[in-house]
């Protein structure tokens, strides 16, 4: 390959941003990075605010967002890695600063690099990603605190998005009874079908409560939203409960008291799926391989788009129009 096509985003002399596809020349390989042919990547929020200007995703323009790549090895610096091995890069500085996977071709550091094993498709790779890692990392902090099935029910807040919606899939997969929240009546069946029991609409937890500690309902939450729902599910954890917490489209701010933390003992765990361990990610790579046959219902939650369809969608994702993952085809 000489050349490649890009979602570039540029920032134009009067500090609007514009978005277009446009040629790029293949770079050369440097030392201690990896060249790779990406053949899909997917939407995640970050890829919208970075697509928009966002200078606390993206600090400098032109730039080609994208915090998943999945596809093979063009060229390797490193003997860790063949021509045509099949691998995928998520987090770290992919599509934030470093040049991501709305492209064809992406260089990065070998140690973001993992390879896949033959169980696992460069597709369902990308339809994981980071939205994978990060619903397993959730998942992982919460079977730390030893966390059964027998506890009771686990709560899924921003259910219909990418984190929330593989959460669901693994969750039921690993015997729990799932809760989900949503705001998308639309989705009610699609989310039973994906194994969700009882599903609560948004209004219900979005509202201030003055009560310092509510009924314990949930043995457990993932939020994905922050905010006052987040106040509201930490009240209503049972003792001993606890929230895996990923996320603040709702807001990054809490407004509460400590009465739940040292009166039911509840527990608030903080998930970063960019800066964790190379043998970390790895571990959730397994998780999610070991757990696949939780996440063969949720192909009915991908949509596959190519780059042109890009600006279409970075404004459904920021509406809160999309339902599952978002697939980047970088063929098409």
């Amino acid at each position: 390959m000489e050349s490649y096509q890009a979602f570039e985003v540029t920032e134009n002399s009067e500090g609007a941003f514009e978005q277009q596809v446009v040629t790029r020349s293949v770079p050369e390989l440097e030392e201690g990075k990896v060249l790779i042919r990406v053949r899909y990547s997917a939407i995640n929020f970050k890829d919208a605010l970075s697509s928009t200007g966002n200078k606390g995703v993206t600090r400098e323009y032109p730039h080609v967002p994208g915090i998943d790549a999945a596809g093979e090895v063009l060229q390797s610096s490193s003997d860790r890695f063949s021509v045509g091995q099949p691998v995928v890069v998520t987090g770290h500085d992919l599509g934030m600063n470093t040049d991501g996977g709305f492209g064809q071709v992406i260089s990065v550091p070998v140690d973001w690099v993992h390879a896949l094993p033959e169980s696992l498709s460069v597709r369902n790779a990308a339809v994981l990603g980071t939205a994978g890692i990060t619903a397993s990392l959730c998942i992982d902090k919460l079977l730390m605190t030893g966390l059964k099935p027998s506890d009771g029910p686990v709560l899924v807040t921003g259910s219909t998005g990418g984190v929330g919606s593989v959460a669901i899939a693994l969750l039921f997969g690993l015997g729990f009874e799932v809760h989900a929240i949503t705001g998308k009546a639309a989705q009610h069946d699609a989310l039973k079908a994906l194994g969700v029991t009882e599903i609560f609409g948004r209004e219900e937890l979005s509202e201030p409560s003055k009560r310092p500690i509510l009924k314990g309902r949930w043995a457990a939450a993932i939020d994905t939203v922050g905010g006052v729902p987040l106040e509201n599910v930490l009240k209503s954890l049972k003792p001993q409960g606890s929230a895996a917490i990923c996320g603040l489209v709702a807001s990054p701010t809490l407004n509460m008291t400590v009465f739940p933390f040292i009166l039911k003992g509840i527990n608030l765990l903080g998930v970063d799926s960019a800066e964790v361990t190379p043998q970390k990610k790895a571990d959730m790579w397994r998780f999610m391989i070991e757990n696949q046959a939780a996440l063969t219902k949720y192909q009915d939650w991908v949509t596959e788009i190519g780059l042109a369809q890009l600006p279409e969608y970075v404004d459904k994702i920021l509406q809160g129009k999309i339902a599952g993952r978002t697939l980047v085809s970088l063929d098409q």
